[in-house]
């Protein structure tokens, strides 16, 4: 576990504990009948990025005033002196938000928040009005506390966190692609490239979410924030490449032709290795990305020895199986190529606008 994770984990637990106890003393200061409720909050809506907070504080209060006035709604409209009664007033009153709730998961409180409004009043003898009234300030000084902690109190931006999580993406990619091109070598089962791959596509999901965090984050900010789609984008387009290279690679380059393409293909392995840890460093400092004069040097090797190997007639007797799997290999190296100068025009606009 490095120390950027560690000093992430300490900042997240100091602004959960500070907005736990700015919550509760507010909530002794406005003299609410539950400030459980205002804690509890608070340490819902305090996320890891401010962009996060932002959405969990919207949902929570959206679900919370929908559950709180219909549960009022039905507490009132249908009486309920009896226990019959009462179990009757529950039951309409979360069956409704359940159904929402299960067709829209940003409501998922709303359930709750009624069953609160219905039960309160019978626990405390106040009325369902006033039951209402309380929990919706609850949740709003639960939520107001947690965003200001999450703003003012070692902020952490989603911007920050797209950086890294990119960064792991390409660090994952640059593990998997020399091990992916051996494949062209001896052969590469469907099950063994998918092993190598391996974690890359909950990386790219991980990061899809924090994408769109932070593009909820940026109204708030006042800098010049680096557009995230071409990044993101960019990285998933590598990610189609990656697949690309392990499907070509399920069968191995015609052993005539072996002797003369293995060591370019070890160097563009190494190459794009190197280049794929070195942007994903870049990233993270907000340098500027990489020279790939190295990968250059090895694809054109590569792509001179395959016009060498066609001029000689080498490629005349081969099947057309083997045919295909080898202009299918020279493909995937092209594009991915293009993509990897996408990636350096992405790290380079990181690196201009920090975030």
């Amino acid at each position: 576990m490095n120390l950027h994770r560690l000093k992430g984990a300490a900042a997240l637990a100091f602004r959960l504990s500070a907005a736990a106890a700015l919550a509760l003393w507010c909530s002794f200061r406005l003299g609410l009948s539950l400030p459980l409720w205002s804690v509890l909050t608070a340490l819902i809506v305090t996320q890891v990025s401010l962009g996060r907070s932002l959405k969990v504080t919207l949902d929570y209060f959206a679900a919370t005033l929908g559950g709180a006035i219909w549960g009022g709604f039905v507490a009132i409209a249908v009486p309920h002196s009896t226990e019959s009664g009462l179990l009757l007033v529950l039951m309409l009153a979360l069956a409704p938000l359940a159904f929402l709730a299960a067709l829209y998961p940003r409501m998922s409180v709303g359930p709750t928040t009624a069953a609160i409004v219905v039960l309160i009043p019978v626990m405390l003898h106040t009325t369902p009005v006033a039951s209402a009234i309380d929990r919706i300030s609850e949740v709003l000084v639960g939520g107001l506390t947690g965003l200001f902690v999450s703003f003012v109190l070692m902020p952490s931006s989603a911007f920050q966190h797209t950086r890294e999580i990119a960064a792991h993406a390409l660090a994952s990619m640059a593990q998997a692609l020399p091990q992916l091109i051996k494949g062209f070598l001896r052969g590469l089962g469907p099950t063994e490239a998918h092993n190598v791959q391996d974690g890359i596509g909950h990386k790219l999901n991980e990061l899809s979410s924090v994408v769109a965090e932070a593009e909820r984050e940026r109204p708030l900010r006042l800098g010049e924030d680096p557009l995230t789609g071409p990044l993101y984008r960019t990285i998933l387009r590598l990610r189609h490449d990656l697949v690309m290279i392990g499907r070509a690679a399920q069968a191995p380059l015609p052993a005539s032709l072996k002797p003369a393409l293995e060591p370019m293909l070890g160097s563009i392995g190494q190459a794009a290795k190197d280049h794929l840890q070195a942007c994903a460093a870049a990233l993270v400092s907000k340098r500027e990305a990489p020279s790939a004069d190295a990968l250059d040097r090895a694809l054109a090797c590569y792509t001179a020895e395959m016009g060498s190997l066609r001029q000689a007639g080498l490629l005349r007797a081969l099947p057309s199986e083997d045919l295909e799997h080898f202009f299918a290999s020279g493909f995937a190296l092209e594009q991915m190529r293009r993509n990897l100068q996408d990636l350096d025009r992405c790290v380079n606009e990181w690196a201009k606008r920090p975030g």
